[in-house]
């Protein structure tokens, strides 16, 4: 795609549909002609919709929604979050066809608000890949309070990538002060790093929702690192930070 911008000697991006180098946008109540005028021009730097928090439940409409991403080449999933209320009222495996019931072909399993046995983690692993969905499981805590090992973050998602998951969503939560950042909103580059020498990165979708992460994570892993909760105001500047066209990922040429 970038190659054919013009002269400028930049970073190759990969083309839709990609498996590296995904955007992922965090829609949290943005209405449905906002979300197309955004498609109109950007449907091209975006690969996910990210229907957040619990808004996929109570979005009127949401199947109009889901239509209108997909009409324009883009996945769409709900938030974790939904899926963790199903589970915690003993609706887990209604919880797939609920999901494909509204269009939706993509599963994010996630025990950031509740505890979730590993063996029922690796169930619904399971049942979405029978179902031919796209799985996901989201690794860390949403209380900021809690801390993880390194260790135990590399080897989560190490197992969670054998068990067959096609990625694993690194939880920051919205406001990036959870997971993979400090409460005060300080990415934990030191953990970042842990991951990115032991597991396959192509692999890990980072939630990065403020512009110093998503630079950190692209002057770390290159220009086709796979980024999450990206609001819909940040999707075009992204893409321009990811091929060295912003003062913070200029050299990023020589490098990647």
């Amino acid at each position: 795609m970038t190659n054919s911008l013009g002269p400028l000697k930049i970073p190759s991006r990969r083309v839709k549909p990609r498996t590296t180098g995904i955007t992922s946008m965090y829609d949290i109540g943005m209405p449905s002609q906002i979300a197309k005028s955004y498609l109109d021009d950007f449907a091209e730097i975006i690969d996910i919709a990210k229907l957040a928090v619990g808004t996929g439940y109570v979005m009127p409409n949401v199947r109009k929604k889901v239509e209108l991403y997909k009409s324009y080449g883009i996945k769409v999933q709900f938030g974790g979050t939904l899926f963790e209320k199903f589970y915690s009222q003993g609706l887990a495996d209604e919880y797939i066809n609920y999901i494909k019931d509204r269009g939706i072909d993509t599963l994010e399993i996630s025990d950031g608000t509740i505890d979730i046995q590993l063996d029922d983690i690796y169930r619904m692993i399971d049942l979405g890949l029978e179902s031919s969905l796209t799985v996901l499981v989201e690794f860390g805590s949403k209380d900021p309070e809690k801390i993880i090992s390194p260790a135990k973050w590399v080897s989560s998602i190490q197992n969670y990538l054998g068990r067959g998951a096609h990625y694993v969503i690194t939880e920051s939560r919205d406001s990036g002060s959870a997971g993979m950042f400090r409460p005060s909103g300080e990415l934990r580059t030191g953990l970042v790093q842990d991951i990115g020498n032991e597991v396959d990165i192509d692999r890990v979708l980072f939630e990065a929702p403020t512009p110093k992460s998503q630079m950190h994570f692209i002057n770390t892993f290159g220009p086709n690192v796979n980024l999450a909760n990206v609001k819909p105001n940040d999707i075009l500047v992204l893409e321009a930070e990811r091929i060295g066209l912003r003062y913070e990922t200029f050299g990023i040429n020589d490098r990647f």
